[in-house]
């Protein structure tokens, strides 16, 4: 009973609201003319409810989810980790033993998916395409966020006017604005503290919905369910074309939120979100849009406030206040939702990193984003104030949920060829239909731009312009990262050649590269020549999975020889992961899994030749020990041990083909001396030495390019957090390498 409580709060509140303003919206423009129009406005609401919210996206885009989590980026994600469509590569080989990697295709058309993966692997154009694609699906869908609370709390308030028939619409956007600042204020808290209470709260909304439905069916007869005959439909477009188009904007409302179903899914199984929309949410809906319809039909003039007018007067005040309840719990859910979005494309690299806070220890999905939540405040009351009711709100909101719903058609349907491999009679109808239904119902939503719509396309085109800007940057650094990363011929040969410094310690070079040595170590070198007695060049990586689990968080490699004790460290966390580790915390899991790396390479080592060795280490080399006065060892070849003797003999470096001649061949040995100088090192302390590159187009760059770049995307870098800065590294363990990259 829990559990369907909160399925209702966190999934069901937003698509709960439609009947506080579809009937208003759609007959905005034009008076009731007859029983045939609100019997075929009827028509369409119910057939909107069957094909939208029911058949897509409860019966087949909830199964699209990646590992239970949902969301126009999860989609994204999971043709990622099917196919290598990422501008800026997210895999590396040994990521596809993960156990999140592992996935069941359960049909057999396994030549058709070959094929479509081939192709979009091979063609540029449809990189960026799903790209692009992803962002404007992003943008429409934070865009529909900032339009939910505006339009379900102002619809809600609203109904003061029929209550107290003086009200005026200035009284109604003051208490609209009061109410959504108290809303976004407890953000928060009510993520984790006070969303238990919320699910009763709209499972009596439900039955408010579906009691008023009963009761004006029995009131004004049963009239209404003519409308299950879809012929209505079309007498109602053969009537009045031109006004049977324009309604179809306002009649998409009935399915706002469907798309937070499918997002919100991360909290609840499939199955369970199925049977409670099938069993309560849908035939809740349905009487109560009945209900509205068979008053319309008795009172045809009274098209405005038709929800709380259908309301008997005896529970007018009660339901008044529960529907204001419901709008702000549908208000917190689009919110909700947007934070997880948010963190999805944060997590692939298509949004600026925010600070995202945990507000719940039992639930990794329950989190809060304060900038996010404070700028879609601002936005909710600009939106308000600009235009102040609920028919140019309406049409705005019904262009951000179209934009979102289209998105969503094209990348399920790329899932059902790739993944799925499903029959291509079922995908052709299923691409067919709603992209067809769709576009349609765009183009009318379209038609109102000048109502209220243009506001939102300029809001959803800056954030896609912020997200397109931040992409291309990071593409553009990564590439530079990769051109400029150092050999490890050249790294050996800058130890002797600096005269390195071995210091006590443990270094940890963070950088965005997995392959190769990272400029920045070079210059760190020539800079000031020393390093610590054990490098590890730590990449974090954001990989397109939900969870990646403890136990293959770290994947290590040795780099050059071991004599160097230099290793490559990739940190690999899921879109769902906490990163807020606290240093501590990271640096004892790091050192953990390289005690266990080295432990398993010795039994490697010891069953196999080392030309089986799955490392990066280059051939041997003789290197000659320096002492420097204080004691310390010169070069990068020799371990600082505790009970090393300094000596300038010419130490070989090991080799497993020729055991006799190699001193540290014992590897029982020789793993004791290494894990005990890992704790020699642990207890020195560690060190970050952090990458903090200066990025600037070329001077013979476009104009634009200069522009995204050394302003947009400069601005973008320097105003958001670095994935190793969220460990609150202290000041005294970090050292900031700042190189200037031209691209």
């Amino acid at each position: 009973m829990f559990l369907a409580l909160q399925t209702l709060a966190v999934v069901f509140g937003d698509i709960g609201i439609g009947p506080l303003y579809t009937f208003d919206v759609m007959f905005n423009k034009y008076p009731i003319q007859g029983e045939e129009d609100v019997l075929g406005a009827l028509s369409l609401v119910l057939y909107t409810l069957i094909l939208m919210p029911l058949v897509k996206y409860v019966l087949v885009v909830l199964w699209a989810n990646d590992d239970g989590e949902g969301g126009i980026f999860a989609l994204y994600s999971l043709i990622c980790r099917n196919a290598k469509v990422s501008l800026i590569p997210n895999q590396v080989h040994s990521e596809k033993r993960m156990s999140s990697f592992r996935l069941k295709l359960p049909t057999p058309e396994l030549e058709r998916s070959i094929k479509v993966k081939e192709k979009l692997e091979s063609s540029l154009l449809l990189k960026k395409l799903l790209l692009g694609l992803v962002l404007f699906g992003t943008s429409m869908f934070i865009s529909n966020g900032v339009i939910t609370p505006a339009m379900s709390v102002l619809s809600a308030v609203s109904g003061l006017k029929v209550g107290i028939h003086n009200t005026s619409q200035d009284v109604v956007v003051m208490i609209s604005v009061a109410l959504l600042v108290i809303l976004f204020s407890v953000q928060r808290y009510a993520t984790s503290k006070v969303g238990f209470a919320l699910g009763p709260s709209l499972l009596v909304w439900f039955c408010c919905l579906g009691g008023i439905g009963i009761y004006n069916l029995s009131l004004f007869g049963p009239t209404a369910f003519k409308a299950f005959n879809p012929l209505y439909i079309i007498y109602y477009f053969g009537r009045n074309p031109f006004q049977a188009w324009l309604s179809l904007g306002g009649c998409l409302l009935c399915a706002t939120g469907s798309e937070a179903i499918f997002s919100n899914l991360c909290h609840f199984p499939v199955r369970y979100v199925q049977y409670m929309f099938v069993l309560l949410v849908l035939p809740c809906l349905v009487l109560a849009y009945l209900g509205q319809a068979a008053f319309l039909i008795a009172n045809p003039k009274s098209s405005e406030q038709v929800f709380f007018s259908s309301i008997p007067i005896g529970v007018f005040w009660p339901v008044f206040l529960v529907a204001n309840l419901a709008a702000l719990i549908a208000s917190r859910t689009m919110t909700v939702a947007i934070f997880q979005c948010l963190k999805q494309s944060i997590a692939l690299g298509c949004f600026p990193r925010l600070k995202i806070v945990h507000t719940s220890r039992k639930f990794m999905a329950k989190i809060y984003i304060p900038v996010v939540n404070w700028l879609l405040l601002l936005s909710c009351l600009g939106f308000i104030v600009l235009f102040r009711s609920i028919y140019d709100v309406g049409n705005a909101y019904a262009i951000a949920e179209l934009g979102v719903m289209i998105m969503a058609t094209v990348y399920v349907t790329i899932i059902m060829l790739l993944i799925w491999e499903s029959n291509i009679v079922k995908v052709l109808s299923f691409v067919i239909t709603f992209l067809f239904l769709e576009l349609i119902f765009f183009s009318s939503a379209l038609s109102s731009v000048g109502d209220g719509g243009w506001a939102l396309l300029i809001f959803a085109s800056v954030l896609f312009m912020i997200m397109f800007i931040w992409n291309y940057g990071s593409k553009l650094k990564y590439d530079s990262e990769v051109k400029q990363k150092l050999s490890k011929d050249l790294m050996r040969k800058l130890g002797p050649n600096l005269g390195t410094i071995r210091a006590p310690g443990l270094g940890l070079v963070c950088s965005d590269i997995v392959k190769g040595v990272p400029a920045i170590f070079g210059h760190f070198l020539t800079s000031l020549p020393a390093i610590h007695s054990i490098i590890v060049f730590v990449c974090i990586r954001n990989v397109p999975v939900p969870v990646v689990p403890q136990s293959e968080r770290f994947l290590f490699q040795r780099v050059c020889s071991r004599g160097y004790h230099m290793f490559r460290c990739i940190a690999r966390y899921g879109y769902k992961d906490k990163k807020q580790e606290h240093h501590s915390v990271f640096e004892c899991l790091l050192i953990e899994g390289l005690e266990k790396f080295i432990q398993r390479e010795a039994v490697e080592l010891s069953l196999q030749s080392e030309d089986d060795v799955d490392s990066d280490e280059e051939p041997p080399t003789p290197v000659k020990i320096i002492t420097a006065p204080n004691g310390s060892l010169y070069s990068l070849d020799v371990p600082l041990l505790a009970d090393y003797a300094p000596s300038t003999e010419v130490i070989p470096e090991a080799s497993c083909s020729t055991p006799q001649h190699d001193p540290v061949l014992d590897y029982a040995q020789n793993l004791e001396l290494e894990l005990a100088f890992i704790k020699q090192s642990k207890q020195s302390g560690a060190v970050y030495l952090i990458d903090s590159p200066i990025i600037k187009a070329r001077k013979d760059s476009w104009f634009f390019k200069k522009l995204m770049i050394n302003y947009f995307f400069a601005f973008l870098r320097n105003n958001c957090r670095r994935a190793i800065m969220l460990m609150s590294i202290p000041h005294s363990n970090m050292m900031q390498v700042r190189m200037t990259s031209y691209v």
